[in-house]
């Protein structure tokens, strides 16, 4: 009975001490930008100021939920906003998953659509969770209400309108690209767009700190124009081991070598977090 006790009370104590830790890194009221290690896909957890749960994308795998249950509290369900940039599988597969398990509070997309079985599974989860498809456009603001905020600089809904929904091709030009920021903090978004789009937006998106390099670093993602505007201090690959697409290219890496910026991929570092106070921004090693 005694042993039973001891063991009661240490865990009640162990638990508590759980609680406060993630309490403590979870609420330091700085912005947390994690890119998720999730293969060859894309996927983007961060955490507001105030506590608040954003992911952009999903990956190509239910590998997602490692990287939320390593930066959320076991108890925290909820996520406040979801953000697919665009349909390809590598980017939403991961998102019916995620559906199932965390309480979605919010879902916004871009205004393309593809004929697939995983997009069809996934928009019979998000029915499910009495969400639709609400979607976003260059000139949106998403406010975060903590001093942290994106703001999306494509697609316009003058491009989207031009969109054949039968030419599901070209979805990863219509990808959402944004700009999160925090203070003096800012970086660029791009999910899968090519660098036809990225030279229409980069004199939009400016000067950067960060940049999640388009399209996993295919050669077609960046141009020396592209990055002569947005000159990132720190640029981050999301990209599988031993991809099939030859990703990040030669072409890529040799690009972004020329503007000295710090190369970090998903493939060798695993996950990456980067972490700002609004002044300053450091990586989580």
């Amino acid at each position: 009975m005694k042993n039973y006790l001891f063991l009661t009370i240490a865990s009640f104590f162990a638990l508590l001490g759980i609680f406060f830790y993630q309490e403590s890194v979870n609420n330091d009221k700085n912005l947390h930008l994690v890119v998720c290690d999730v293969g060859q896909g894309d996927s983007i957890y961060i955490k507001t100021p105030s506590g608040k749960d954003i992911l952009v994308d999903a990956g190509p795998s239910d590998k997602v939920l490692d990287c939320l249950g390593s930066n959320m509290p076991f108890w925290d369900r909820d996520i406040e906003l979801v953000i697919l940039t665009h349909p390809d599988a590598d980017h939403l597969t991961g998102l019916v998953s995620v559906l199932e398990r965390y309480n979605v509070l919010n879902f916004v997309t871009s205004k393309t659509s593809k004929d697939t079985g995983i997009y069809k599974k996934f928009l019979k989860a998000l029915k499910n969770e009495g969400l639709s498809l609400k979607y976003v456009f260059a000139n949106d603001k998403i406010d975060f209400s903590d001093g942290s905020f994106s703001n999306v600089i494509w697609p316009s809904s003058e491009a989207t309108q031009k969109l054949n929904p039968k030419n599901y091709s070209v979805v990863n030009e219509y990808s959402i690209i944004q700009v999160l920021q925090y203070g003096n903090f800012r970086a660029l978004l791009t999910g899968d767009a090519g660098k036809v789009v990225e030279d229409q937006i980069a004199a939009i998106a400016g000067d950067v700190d960060l940049l999640k390099v388009p399209h996993h670093g295919s050669k077609t993602g960046m141009s020396d124009y592209f990055l002569s505007q947005v000159l990132p201090e720190i640029s981050i690959i999301s990209v599988g081991k031993g991809n099939r697409y030859g990703h990040p290219t030669k072409e890529a890496l040799d690009l972004l070598s020329k503007y000295k910026t710090e190369i970090l991929r998903t493939d060798k570092e695993g996950e990456i977090e980067i972490i700002t106070n609004g002044k300053t921004f450091w990586r989580v090693d």
